[in-house]
């Protein structure tokens, strides 16, 4: 009987765990490996209660579904977003929660997904191509009057991390000018990517295209409501590939049915899978995805991996390298790398 379970359930390419056992063997690790999916806390209870780590996150760990996890040393998530995950919680009963962060496996991705909803939303590529299958060719001529362009507008990123100045450096190519707001800046890095930094309300009054590149944290849930899309230019294009609840959906919604804003583009929705009545999947002036902006052939190729790795340091009596929560107390002594 193996030592140890692993659990592992939500990635983007499916169930299979070759990565998983893969790397566990590497490093040495004595581990059952098993591919779950769950629909409910019961149903996760019920196949990891007894994991000694989970990989993946999702909505479902609850303060109640943590406290039952008592073999559990460590949540990895297979995403860079670990809101699902009641933090607090897992800290207090010894959990470690650890987060797969985009430059391990899709910077480029999401960066490139932005980019292609902002030309999208200025072009207007899927209202043409939806019309033009339609037979409805003359009537593309309005929508074609509607169109924006690219060349020398203003980008605003909110949130300037890897993905953002990502964003900013492909940008360029379209000669667009990239300014930027993030709470927490990194001046060197922002500078190099070719970002000015300034104020969120400087960013929303200025920008043509507004692309929100933050975590969802209590901090970030709703920036963007009524009062930030106020400041926004009635010709402004609002682009959101990070987390749904970023944007205050009804107050969005509001925005676009009073031509306060241009449009979006939008990979994410407060609530997934997004209800196909809301009213963001019947404008034409909306481009949406389904939280799919890090999705790709290469990327969902190495998603496992660094969760795969993190999984082992923790087994293997170490601390992972992408701590959430670094002051919890672990269940397990772990040793920290010098």
């Amino acid at each position: 009987m193996a030592k140890f379970k692993v659990v592992g359930l939500g990635k983007l390419g499916g169930a299979g765990m070759d990565i998983e056992v893969r790397e566990l063997a590497k490093a040495g690790v004595d581990a059952e490996v098993i591919a779950g999916r769950y629909a409910t806390e019961d149903e996760l209870l019920a196949q990891a209660g007894d994991a000694d780590v989970i990989l993946g996150g999702g909505p479902w760990f609850s303060r109640r579904v943590i406290e039952k996890l008592t073999k559990c040393r460590a949540i990895i998530t297979y995403s860079v977003g670990f809101d699902g995950i009641d933090v607090q919680a897992a800290t207090e009963a010894g959990i470690l929660v650890v987060n797969n962060p985009a430059a391990e496996w899709c910077v480029e991705e999401v960066a490139n997904h932005a980019i292609v909803l902002l030309l999208d939303c200025a072009k207007r590529i899927s209202a043409l191509n939806d019309y033009t299958k339609r037979g409805l060719w003359r009537e593309t001529r309005q929508i074609l009057a509607g169109a924006p362009g690219i060349h020398e507008q203003t980008l605003g990123l909110i949130g300037c991390g890897g993905i953002g100045r990502a964003v900013a450096e492909k940008a360029h190519a379209f000669h667009l000018t990239t300014i930027g707001y993030d709470p927490y800046p990194n001046q060197a890095a922002s500078s190099k990517a070719g970002i000015k930094l300034m104020s969120m309300n400087e960013v929303l009054a200025q920008s043509d295209f507004v692309s929100l590149h933050t975590p969802l944290s209590a901090e970030t849930r709703h920036l963007i409501g009524e009062p930030q899309l106020r400041l926004m230019k009635p010709t402004a294009y609002l682009i959101n590939t990070a987390r749904g609840p970023v944007v205050d959906e009804p107050a969005l919604i509001r925005a676009l049915q009073e031509k306060r804003i241009a449009g979006a583009g939008l990979d994410v929705f407060e609530k997934e899978p997004v209800d196909p009545n809301n009213p963001l999947l019947k404008m034409d002036n909306v481009v949406v995805t389904p939280h799919s902006a890090s999705s790709s052939i290469a990327a969902i190729a190495v998603q496992a991996v660094n969760p795969s790795q993190e999984a082992a340091r923790v087994l293997s009596g170490k601390w992972p390298h992408n701590p959430v929560n670094p002051s919890v107390k672990p269940r397990v002594k772990l040793e920290k790398e010098q």
